[in-house]
């Protein structure tokens, strides 16, 4: 008597999680979150360049030396880039995928196109392109510096960011990225939370207020420190 055998396995929650147009909604959700709470502590910190160079710079240090004696010497600063750098690839692998899918699915375009989008709707995928731009030239410029002007000094931070906003192209550089990035942010924010289950019909005001305040105190934040040095605010 033959006794019949079962290949059939049920897929893993986590496979069934990626592979599903779901699941990578989810995945982009959650990771655009955990960048715009990185975003939001980054802005904080830059603002600090207001109170001086002696500020700035001890801010800078406390990043190397948090999590201290616990944590060996700039740990935790190396657990938070993984964190980001994950957060960042799975972003921008979901957004790709899903746009991918949404192509196969409609290979020929609208006839008319969708007026009610948003301007923030309609730029997403190319607003995305610019943020992942600008994040390699912003690296290699105050963290490597690599592409640096002026002459990159370790330890210093203030005197990098000035000498970065002492140029044209790094201050056109830097606002149209973080003009891009508060669109990307209002539309995002607001994208997230219905993914995840938090939009109601009682709550839709509440939650666009919300991703447009966002949006626009992270432009304004962001975009103070360039111009600060341009008006000799800061230097």
């Amino acid at each position: 008597m033959a006794l019949a055998t079962r290949t059939d396995r049920r897929p893993s929650t986590t496979r069934t999680l990626w592979g599903s147009t779901v699941g990578k909604k989810a995945i982009m959700a959650v990771s655009g979150l955990v960048m715009l709470l990185y975003l939001v502590v980054h802005m904080i910190g830059n603002l600090k360049i207001f109170f001086g160079a002696g500020e700035f710079n001890g801010y800078a240090h406390w990043l190397r030396v948090m999590g201290e004696p616990f944590l060996h010497h700039e740990w935790a600063l190396w657990i938070v880039r993984v964190v980001l750098v994950a957060a960042v690839v799975l972003h921008a692998v979901s957004a790709y995928q899903l746009s991918r899918r949404d192509l196969r699915a409609r290979p020929v375009a609208y006839a008319h196109k969708r007026t009610r989008a948003s301007y923030a709707t309609r730029t997403m995928r190319y607003g995305g392109v610019i943020l992942g731009l600008f994040v390699v030239w912003h690296i290699l410029d105050l963290t490597t510096g690599t592409v640096h002007s002026g002459g990159f000094q370790s330890g210093h931070p203030y005197q990098n960011v000035i000498d970065t906003f002492s140029t044209w192209y790094g201050n056109v550089i830097y606002i149209v990225a973080m003009l891009a990035l508060g669109l990307h942010v209002q539309h995002g924010f607001w994208s997230a939370a219905q993914t995840l289950g938090a939009g109601r019909a009682s709550r839709d005001r509440a939650l666009k207020t919300l991703a447009n305040v966002l949006a626009l105190v992270l432009t304004v934040g962001f975009i103070s420190v360039p111009v600060a040095v341009m008006t000799g605010v800061v230097s």
